[in-house]
């Protein structure tokens, strides 16, 4: 069954690589993850890592913006590929299976997310800075001493 859940997750890896370079295919990867997340509901496993999902679900997506891209090809990779494996209702365990079915997906995104805590609590403090930047002030007008040009 191990050898399984790493051939399923290894094909996963790839396909998050072809994924990640369209950001139309990122997007649908981001919102199928997130229907999933949503289905899995409250009083399940997946409540302990909401948090740390729900903060990489953001930094994919800003990643599909453009809008952060301080996070390293592998790493990102490797969420990704932990989205994608999430997604899949035929991994290791099937997804149809009660209780079961959920587990592992569960387990390889906590693995996941163990491994690039550092890179999403990164994300976390670069958004953080983000919403907290005021706007620039307005320019304030100068004052200057002005000639008026008179038409001949």
């Amino acid at each position: 069954m191990a050898s399984t859940g790493k051939r399923t997750f290894e094909r996963a890896k790839k396909r998050a690589e072809s994924i990640l370079k369209d950001p139309e295919k990122t997007k649908e990867i981001v919102d199928s993850a997130m229907n999933r997340a949503e289905r899995a509901g409250t009083g399940t496993q997946f409540q302990e890592i909401a948090a740390k999902f729900q903060a990489f679900i953001r930094l994919v997506r800003a990643y599909a913006n453009r809008e952060y891209r301080f996070i390293p090809w592998q790493t990102i990779i490797l969420g990704v590929a932990a989205l994608v494996y999430f997604v899949t209702p035929f991994d290791a365990i099937f997804d149809f299976i009660p209780i079961l079915g959920f587990a592992d997906d569960v387990a390889i995104l906590t693995a996941v997310f163990s491994s690039i805590n550092h890179e999403i609590d990164r994300f976390i403090a670069w958004e953080s800075e983000r919403v907290s930047e005021t706007p620039p002030e307005e320019t304030a007008a100068v004052e200057a001493d002005f000639e008026e040009v008179k038409e001949g």
